[in-house]
């Protein structure tokens, strides 16, 4: 019998991939107490999306932020989305459908993005850096700044180390890992690309970090951790 790590495997990724995609679903809805939708609108204000530009949600999942993220940037703008998981696709393309929105959506795996080179203005990357490894992470982060185009942006968002005695019910039911946010910042600057923004997302033990590729003349540099 084969194992999720051997079905992994087989996908061509080093990270945690998940393949239980109306579970997801109701995992998502029960985290947020029913406030996806405002959730949602939270992440695309960090990313400052705005109407026209080309966008990427990395791990989407079942699509949907993707879909939100196309309502946002309008007929004018592109949204695409990738996950390893072919069930998470179907699902998606499927909520895509019934949406009336329309979403690129594509089977892929972090480390090898299939997309061109400067192609998108914007990449999102929630809730998944904690399935990776750091090796993995590294990848993404090399792969994200080679599909950006120069002064592009990219928001990381996953949960951070919250104290034992202040976990939900809901935390200790759903063992989710975690990733400090110095870790968020690091894997970027390793990558090159410049952190602009950092914080807490204000929703449960979430934190983010918005980073920028940096433009045709502007050198690689390191930026601080900002409060």
């Amino acid at each position: 019998m084969s194992t999720n790590g051997d079905r992994n495997s087989a996908l061509g990724t080093k990270g945690r991939v998940l393949h239980r995609a109306a579970a997801y679903d109701a995992l998502a809805w029960l985290f947020m107490f029913g406030r996806e939708g405002a959730f949602r609108d939270r992440l695309l204000d960090l990313a400052r999306l705005e109407s026209g530009e080309s966008v990427l949600d990395v791990g989407c999942g079942t699509g949907t932020l993707a879909i939100a993220a196309k309502r946002r940037v309008g007929r004018a703008g592109s949204v695409y989305g990738v996950d390893a998981s072919p069930e998470m696709i179907t699902r998606a393309r499927t909520k895509g459908r019934r949406a009336n929105a329309n979403v690129a959506f594509a089977e892929g795996v972090v480390e090898t993005l299939p997309y061109p080179d400067a192609h998108f203005d914007v990449v999102l990357s929630t809730l998944m850096l904690h399935h990776l490894p750091r090796s993995a992470r590294r990848d993404l982060a090399r792969e994200v700044r080679r599909v950006l185009k120069a002064g592009g942006r990219v928001l990381v968002v996953d949960f951070g180390s919250a104290p034992e005695n202040r976990k939900s019910l809901l935390d200790r039911i759903h063992r989710h890992g975690h990733v400090d946010l110095r870790d968020i910042i690091d894997v970027l600057t390793d990558a090159g690309m410049h952190v602009i923004e950092s914080g807490a997302v204000r929703v449960r033990n979430l934190s983010y970090a918005l980073a920028t590729a940096p433009s045709q003349t502007e050198p690689s540099m390191t930026t601080e951790l900002s409060q």
